[in-house]
């Protein structure tokens, strides 16, 4: 592990010895300069952890090179040091970026331990921007795979309203990439250094959403032994991101108008207003102007939130990104798994270009960690991918349930039979959650990710085809 270095400037030699002597004892490395200029050309080429610096010098002064080396370096980390103790030189230190202070002689013990604090300070900074940038990274638009039409539009989208304050309103299938647009608006935007909070309403029950969301206040029901703050306080400063929002019930819908219009709510039990500084951008897999037209959607809510929208393709209609998506995935899972396949081979890749994806990019993820998986040689063949997608044809054809495969359209007598669609769909769709069960282990909640929908949906669905749920 490479030893901290410490720069000491001080035109007294005992001083600068007995400072040298002493750091090098605890294993840092350090540089001396009885001259600011002369160090101060040294701190530019080379940016130590640490300065400690005298106060009075000949030349350039301590209060100088302070602040010369914040020019250089707005997060470089000083002491200064003096024998001439002054309020008004304390004061004007601190305020140009000093981090500490100190009158000589100076108690020894004292100053290690604040040489100590400066320089864990100065690795949590460094890990910060480390994070940030990784965050960056991972949110921002560097993570978008897919250079069709579609998606540059809304890539062009994202960039110009980031900066705003402006609501936004993310609608599309699930699996798309919703929160992550989301994500990007926000590392995009002047916000990236403060919280980015997601909630996702149809994942919490109905009793304890106000909660989450507002938080609440000691014993304001059975339970509530301590204040807790809700994620809309958690994010102030940042961006609150309300997934699956037309799953929140009618009455928290009217509280959140007022919380969207006014900034400002109370905690559950509690009597004043919280006032936060957040953007709010909301998503839903759900025709949001149905819901409102049926009346499980509040109106002046959807209004509020729907300032600026943003549409998320299916993948079936940006089917010039499944290559890259694909590329991506394999490499993304080939790594994290230790394997070492590298491509897809054209008869495998043909088959997922043939596939609809009702679960959209998350479905073809799923594809390809299976296949990544499965896979013993450094190519992705068709029989590592799941079976249904090796039962579509060559010509894209999407494989049918059991009863059109048992009874074709044309019958023998060359007429055609008629089909019942809805039935149709309602049967194929009912096999898809069996199947999904059966890759799940039987647990609903993996199934219902896989499948791309909300826990309440497979709920519903598995009440409506009569589909065991113990």
């Amino acid at each position: 592990m490479a030893k901290n270095r410490i720069l000491i400037v001080d035109d007294e030699k005992d001083m600068r010895d007995f400072l040298d002597i002493m750091l090098r004892k605890d294993g840092y490395e350090t540089k001396v300069f009885a001259s600011a200029v002369q160090a101060l050309e040294w701190f530019g080429e080379n940016h130590p952890d640490l300065v400690i610096t005298d106060v009075r010098m000949p030349g350039m002064s301590g209060l100088e090179f302070l602040k010369a080396i914040k020019e250089l370096d707005p997060d470089a980390n000083v002491i200064m040091m003096t024998a001439y103790a002054s309020v008004d030189t304390a004061i004007e230190a601190m305020k140009a970026g000093a981090i500490d202070y100190f009158t000589k002689p100076f108690n020894i013990d004292e100053i290690k331990l604040n040489i100590r604090k400066a320089l864990k300070l100065k690795t949590l900074e460094k890990e910060n921007r480390l994070l940030k940038n990784e965050l960056k990274t991972k949110f921002g638009f560097s993570n978008f795979i897919g250079e069709s039409a579609k998606m540059k539009e809304i890539y062009a989208l994202i960039k110009s309203i980031a900066d705003t304050r402006t609501n936004v309103f993310i609608t599309g299938e699930s699996g798309t990439g919703k929160e992550l647009v989301a994500r990007a608006i926000h590392y995009e935007s002047d916000r990236k250094d403060a919280p980015f909070v997601a909630i996702n309403c149809g994942a919490i029950p109905e009793n304890l959403l106000e909660s989450e969301l507002f938080g609440h206040q000691k014993g304001a029901f059975t339970g509530a032994v301590v204040n807790k703050t809700g994620l809309a306080e958690q994010a102030d400063g940042g961006t609150l991101f309300l997934d699956e929002i037309t799953e929140l019930p009618l009455h928290l819908q009217v509280k959140l108008l007022r919380f969207i219009q006014e900034r400002s709510f109370r905690r559950v039990g509690g009597n004043s207003d919280i006032q936060v500084d957040i953007r709010v951008i909301a998503a839903s897999n759900r025709d949001i102007e149905a819901e409102a037209r049926a009346g499980r959607f509040r109106e002046d809510l959807f209004y509020r939130l729907n300032v600026i929208r943003i549409a998320m393709p299916p993948l079936r209609e940006r089917k010039d990104d499944i290559g890259p998506l694909a590329r991506y995935f394999i490499e993304k899972y080939s790594q994290g798994l230790g394997k070492n396949v590298r491509t897809i081979s054209d008869a495998a890749m043909e088959l997922l270009l043939s596939h609809d994806y009702s679960g959209n990019v998350r479905e073809l993820e799923n594809i390809l960690e299976r296949a990544v998986t499965l896979e013993t040689a450094g190519v992705i063949t068709p029989a590592s991918l799941p079976e249904y997608l090796t039962r579509i044809s060559r010509s894209g054809a999407q494989l049918l349930p059991p009863s059109l495969i048992e009874k074709p359209l044309e019958e023998a007598s060359g007429a055609a039979s008629p089909v019942d669609l809805e039935k149709t769909v309602e049967e194929f769709e009912k096999t898809m959650i069996i199947e999904a069960l059966k890759k799940s282990g039987g647990v609903k909640k993996k199934a219902a990710d896989l499948l791309g929908l909300t826990f309440r949906s497979m709920r519903y669905k598995l009440s409506k085809y009569g589909i065991s749920d113990e």
